[in-house]
């Protein structure tokens, strides 16, 4: 079968943000993910529920043969393993995985949606993306990831964090 090139979020605002991070990241190429960039760490404003911790959060290029469900579950199963309770929805995380996009596929099943839906409004998930690869573009949107970045009018904040993955 051949490689697919996917993009993924991944977020942390719990614990030891930058350890989750790293933990997960090495944890991909047990769930078939051959990592191939990875972004500056970023730390960011909580967005939709604001009174939690601020983030820490990262966007990882990679290759795989598994095929988008699968990927799926094999993020969801590195959630657990680290210990990840999603209580409230939007809620603080030790650690949280989501596909971007898988290829040029367009997913629509009620646990997947490719591209993820709400990225192309969230400037934690456009900025780390944008590094990695500023010229990045699904048939469904209107520009690249670094023009849709520097359209994109949410103000919250989001900047580099030291040291970096």
């Amino acid at each position: 079968m051949a490689e697919t090139t996917v993009y993924l979020s991944l977020g942390s605002n719990l614990g030891d943000r930058e350890k989750n991070l790293r933990t997960a990241i090495a944890a991909l190429a047990d769930s078939k993910v051959r990592v191939t960039r990875i972004s500056s760490l970023y730390e960011t404003e909580p967005v939709d529920l604001r009174e939690q911790p601020w983030f820490l959060n990262c966007a990882v290029q990679g290759e795989t043969e598994s095929p988008p469900l699968d990927l799926l579950r094999a993020l969801r199963g590195i959630e657990s393993r680290m210990g990840c309770k999603k209580l409230v929805p939007k809620g603080p995380r030790l650690i949280d995985l989501d596909i971007l996009l898988y290829g040029d596929e367009t997913i629509e099943t009620p646990e997947l949606q490719v591209p993820h839906p709400r990225m192309l409004v969230r400037k934690f998930v456009l900025a780390p993306l944008a590094e990695i690869a500023p010229g990045v573009k699904h048939l469904s949107w209107k520009g690249s990831a670094s023009q849709l970045l520097s359209d994109l009018p949410d103000s919250s904040v989001v900047r580099r964090f030291e040291p970096s993955i």
